[in-house]
């Protein structure tokens, strides 16, 4: 009779499967990944310098940045490139480049498409399009990918821009539109006509974003007022007024302090949910996440990791975090010493981390890592100043799709295994991890018998002690051998065999 010793659990692992996300996974194109998209990298284009913005419309990806080439993916700088001033449009299915090629005289910060998908607006640093005078704005016709005679002249950069119904919203360092006074935020109007919507925010504005019904949009950046009133980092504003409404969520993020200066990058919604990035000045100054009700303006969960967050977008149960997160103890997760996370993913419902682990590093002029998300619902792009992706080289520019299939589990390490007694040896092993994965099952084999499976949940940075198995059912004298086989629910990946003389 064979005998089964499991061992238990550490207190990390644990707190790791307290982490997981309630309720089942969404999105799922197939089993093998968890989240609503897979950790592996699909094929796309990639740039020189760094991606600021993205935005999405049909079947094309436009981009905007301090680049001024692409290059075919996987390719060294300088091979296969062709000339794309600071902005480019792709193909979202193929990740090639489509057809829209403006020139442009400076760098692009901000990209908004309209829900109809016939319209893309851009904003930056640019004076000129195509030779044409254009002031840091500038709207395209999306079926003809031409310039359009939209024009409100801006007088200093656009670095957030939304576009809902008729009315384009703009947000930036400026301070005049169209020769109007308009304090780093304004609206105009598909006809470029500037509305009288003034909120008067007193310092920069880095994000835009409406609610799904259009009823609510909301601000960020590193202002203290917004018309005059107390208005920190976060706003949310009425739609015809510009005034601001009371946002109890605001107060999550500590006032201003000559060490420690925290400002919002960027602000995504889903249903009636608005999800905020902090990337913050100083040691320890808040670097998080927060989800709050839209309608309310209440706080829902916050996450308070380390690693300043420049990107967030909500898919079905998921907020995708682009950071360079590299505390986040104060959550109960990962401490300083588990490596930076510059890609992962959060619950929609809990704000703890969920399956995708997808990695890039930092390069280019503001090293920083993702700096930009878009997704067209099945897929989700990261714009950066990034070199590579999952260990490869792509700069700039890669994505990620729920196209079936999913990354692998690492393989595992041979078993560990000892004979204490007579006719009885132990085997050993640990957990291993799976890149977009938490929950893997492992199984034991002496020789080609199953001795025992087990299931165990691991993230990159929090792993389960060894599992322990007593085998009985061996003899004095043989040499029996063991491996262990560890599956996703689509791929399986197998240890080498490890082989003991039984006493």
């Amino acid at each position: 009779m064979k005998k089964l010793v499991l061992a238990t659990v550490t207190v990390a692992a644990v707190i790791a499967a307290a982490l997981i996300p309630s309720g089942p996974p969404v999105e799922a194109a197939s089993p093998g990944f968890g989240a609503a998209v897979s950790s592996v990298e699909r094929p796309a284009w990639q740039t020189d310098d760094s991606v600021n913005a993205l935005a999405t419309a049909g079947n094309v990806v436009y981009a905007g940045g301090l680049f001024t080439r692409i290059r075919p993916g996987g390719k060294p700088a300088g091979e296969g490139e062709a000339i794309r001033p600071y902005v480019a449009s792709f193909n979202r299915t193929t990740g090639a480049p489509s057809g829209w090629a403006p020139r442009l005289n400076g760098a692009v910060w901000s990209i908004a498409t309209s829900a109809d998908g016939k319209w893309v607006v851009i904003g930056g640093d640019f004076t000129s399009v195509n030779g044409v005078p254009r002031n840091r704005v500038a709207m395209f016709n999306a079926t003809n990918n031409q310039l359009t005679s939209w024009n409100p002249s801006v007088s200093y950069r656009v670095s957030a821009l939304a576009i809902s119904g008729n009315t384009v919203y703009l947000g930036g360092s400026f301070g005049r539109v169209a020769g109007t006074t308009r304090n780093r935020l304004a609206a105009v109007t598909l006809n470029g006509a500037l509305l009288p919507w003034n909120p008067d925010a007193d310092d920069d504005v880095h994000a835009i974003d409406l609610t799904d019904d259009g009823k609510r949009i909301f601000v960020g950046g590193g202002f203290t007022k917004v018309g005059g009133g107390a208005h920190y980092a976060l706003a949310m504003l009425n739609l015809t007024n510009g005034r601001a409404s009371a946002m109890p969520a605001a107060a999550a993020i500590p006032p201003p302090t000559d060490d420690c200066v925290s400002r919002v990058k960027d602000i995504d919604t889903l249903g009636n949910r608005v999800y905020v990035a902090n990337a913050g000045s100083g040691i320890g100054c808040y670097d998080g996440v927060l989800a709050a009700d839209a309608t309310t303006g209440k706080l829902v969960w916050q996450s308070k990791c380390l690693g300043a967050t420049e990107a967030v977008k909500a898919m079905g149960g998921w907020v995708f975090k682009g950071s360079h997160a590299h505390d986040c103890s104060q959550d109960g997760s990962f401490g300083d010493n588990a490596g930076i996370r510059h890609l992962l993913v959060q619950s929609t419902t809990t704000g703890k981390f969920g399956p995708w682990f997808p990695s890039t590093d930092v390069g280019g002029t503001t090293e920083v890592g993702p700096l930009a998300f878009t997704s067209g619902g099945n897929d989700l792009w990261v714009g950066g100043d990034f070199t590579k992706v999952n260990g490869k080289p792509q700069q700039g520019l890669t994505r990620f799709t729920n196209s079936a299939g999913g990354a692998q589990p690492t393989r595992p390490a041979a078993p560990k295994v000892t004979s204490p007694a007579r006719a009885r040896t132990t085997v050993t092993f640990p957990a291993v991890v799976d890149s977009d994965n938490i929950t893997l099952t492992y199984t034991l084999y002496r020789g080609s018998t199953k001795l025992g499976t087990w299931t165990r949940n691991s993230y990159p940075w929090v792993r389960p002690t060894v599992t322990t198995f007593t085998d009985t059912g061996v003899k004095s004298g043989q040499n029996p051998s063991y491996h262990v086989e560890v599956t996703d629910g689509r791929s399986r990946t197998k240890s080498a065999a490890a082989v003991v003389r039984v006493k």
